[in-house]
C-alpha cells in the first residue's frame, strides 16, 4: 500500500490516506522482527523514508495542479483568440465595406470635377490658362489613382487579390507614377527623374501590384529626403528587368537593416524627419513583390541615402509590345484632342452635381442629353419622343433600386441602343452579374478620353 501510494501522489489527501495506513502499519510491525540494536536505526531510516515521499507527493501535487492550470489557461487562450480572430475578420470586413462606400462616396465628386475640367478645357478661349487647366487634369488624375491604392491596399490585406499576369511595357508604367508624385517632389523642393529604357523594358506580372510597390518606394524616397532627390530606373539583370528607386535621403541604419520591410517599423530618425505614415509601406512593397513572384532588396548608406529594387523576368519586347505601351501612355496623359460628337444619350443618376457634369461634358461634346434620376423618370423620357443611342446608368440610385436592373429594363424599351454600368464601387454583387452577363462595367471617376473614344465608336453611323 506504501508503494502505490505514489500513484496517488497528485492528490494529496489520498496519498496521505494510503501511505500513512500503510506505511504506518508496516512501522508497527518492525519491533516484532528485529532486534532491539537494530530498532532505532531503521526507525530512523523510516522517518527519513516518510518524509523523503511526503516531499515527493507535495511536489507531485504541485506539478499535477500546475499542469491542470495551463490546461484551462490554454484552454481559455484559445478561446480568447477565437475571440480575437472573429472580431479582427469582422472588423476587417466593416472596414472592407467602409472602404468601398466611403470611396463611392468620394468618387462621386472628383467624377463631377474631372467632366467639368474638360467642359470648361474645351470652352476656353484664354491660351494662359491652359496649363493651369492641364495641372488640374493631372491633380484629378492623381486623386483617382489614390483611390484604386486605397481599395489595393485594402484588397492585399485582406488576401483577397487576384493576380493578373499581362506584358507591361516598364518605361510608360514608370512615368506614369513619376508623373503622380512630380508636384508632391516640387512641393518638398526635390527632383523627381526617370531614366528611360527606350521602351526596351517589359515584364509579365500583375499591372495593379507593379504600380503599387513601385509608388511605395517613390513614396517613401520622397518624404524621408531632405536635399536632391530621388531617381528611378530599370536595369538588365541577365534575364530579369531590374527597377531601381535611388534617393539621396537619409539611409537605414545598419542596426534597423533587418526590420526595414516589418509593419509598423520605423526607425527614429523617420520620425524626425516626417511624422505622418505608420511604416506600412515597404511591409506592402515586400507583400506585393511576394504575390507578383518578384525579389526584392536593397542598399543603403546611413546619412547617403538608398536604392531599393525589384526584380522581374523579361520578356522580349516587340512591336505589337511597344505599341500597346504607346497606346497606354496616351491614355494616362490627357493631352488628346478630343472632336465633335453627335447623337443622343440617357444618363441615369440621382446626383445633381453629377448630372451637371455630364450635361456640361456631353453638350460641349454635341451630344444631345437627358439626366433623369429613376426608372421612372427614364421611361417617361423615352415616352416623350426622347430615344437614345447610348444609356449609362449609374449602379447605385438613392430611391432604393438597382441600376443594373433599370439599364435592362430601358434597353429592352430601346433594343438599337448601347448601354453600360456606371459605379463607384469595384467589387459588388450587381457589378460581378453585369459583367458576367456581357454588360460593360465602367468605374468612376471616369477619365473623358475613355468615355470620348467609347462613345465615338456607340454614335458612329457604321455598325458597332
Amino acid at each position: 500500500m506504501a508503494g502505490n501510494a505514489t500513484h496517488q501522489a497528485p492528490i494529496l489527501s489520498i496519498f496521505k490516506r494510503f501511505f500513512m495506513v500503510g506505511w504506518n502499519g508496516t512501522v508497527l510491525l518492525m519491533p516484532w522482527t528485529l532486534h532491539d540494536a537494530e530498532w532505532p536505526y531503521v526507525m530512523l531510516l523510516s522517518v527519513s523514508y516518510s518524509l523523503g515521499m511526503y516531499r515527493h507527493a507535495k511536489i507531485s501535487h504541485h506539478f499535477f495542479v500546475r499542469m491542470a492550470w495551463l490546461e484551462e489557461e490554454g484552454a481559455r487562450l484559445a478561446s480568447n483568440y477565437k475571440e480575437a480572430k472573429e472580431a479582427a475578420e469582422e472588423a476587417l470586413k466593416e472596414k472592407n465595406v467602409f472602404l468601398n462606400t466611403a470611396s463611392h462616396d468620394l468618387r462621386q465628386p472628383v467624377h463631377a470635377m474631372g467632366f467639368l475640367i474638360e467642359s470648361i478645357s474645351r470652352r476656353n478661349t484664354d491660351p494662359s490658362l491652359q496649363s493651369s487647366l492641364m495641372d488640374l487634369k493631372q491633380s484629378v488624375h492623381s486623386v483617382t489613382q489614390m483611390f484604386n491604392s486605397l481599395l489595393d491596399l485594402s484588397k492585399i490585406a485582406a488576401g483577397a487579390v487576384q493576380i493578373k499576369n499581362e506584358t507591361i511595357a516598364l518605361d510608360p508604367l514608370m512615368e506614369d507614377v513619376v508623373s503622380i508624385f512630380q508636384e508632391e517632389a516640387k512641393s518638398r523642393g526635390l527632383q523627381l527623374r526617370m531614366k528611360s529604357t527606350h521602351n526596351q523594358a517589359a515584364v509579365n506580372t500583375d499591372a495593379m501590384l507593379l504600380r503599387q510597390s513601385i509608388s511605395n518606394l517613390i513614396h517613401n524616397a520622397l518624404r524621408y529626403t531632405k536635399h536632391g532627390g530621388a531617381l528611378i530606373s530599370a536595369r538588365k539583370r541577365d534575364n530579369d528587368w531590374q527597377i531601381e528607386v535611388w534617393d539621396t535621403g537619409i539611409g537605414v541604419a545598419v542596426e534597423d537593416q533587418n526590420n526595414i520591410y516589418s509593419p509598423f517599423f520605423r526607425h527614429q530618425h523617420a520620425w524626425r524627419i516626417d511624422s505622418e505614415g505608420h511604416g506600412l509601406g515597404l511591409a506592402v512593397v515586400a507583400r506585393c513583390a511576394s504575390l507578383m513572384g518578384a525579389t526584392h532588396g536593397f542598399t543603403s548608406r546611413d546619412g547617403r541615402g538608398s536604392k531599393f529594387w525589384l526584380r522581374l523576368p523579361a520578356v522580349p519586347n516587340n512591336t505589337e509590345t511597344a505599341l500597346r505601351a504607346q497606346h497606354a501612355h496616351a491614355a494616362t496623359h490627357p493631352h488628346v484632342h478630343l472632336h465633335p460628337l453627335s447623337g443622343r444619350c440617357l444618363i441615369v443618376d440621382d446626383d445633381p452635381l453629377v448630372c451637371q457634369a455630364w450635361e456640361s461634358l456631353l453638350l460641349s461634346w454635341h451630344v444631345q442629353i437627358q439626366c433623369v434620376a429613376s426608372s421612372v423618370q427614364a421611361l417617361s423620357t423615352i415616352n416623350t419622343g426622347f430615344q437614345p443611342q447610348v444609356i449609362l446608368c449609374d449602379q447605385r440610385l438613392r430611391a432604393g433600386e438597382s441600376g443594373f436592373d433599370v439599364l435592362r429594363e430601358l434597353l429592352e424599351r430601346c433594343p438599337d441602343a448601347h448601354g453600360a454600368m456606371i459605379s463607384g464601387e469595384f467589387d459588388s454583387p450587381e457589378l460581378r452579374q453585369a459583367e458576367h452577363e456581357g454588360y460593360l462595367v465602367l468605374h468612376k471617376p471616369l477619365d473623358p478620353e475613355k468615355l470620348h473614344v467609347l462613345l465615338a465608336r456607340w454614335l458612329s453611323p457604321e455598325p458597332a
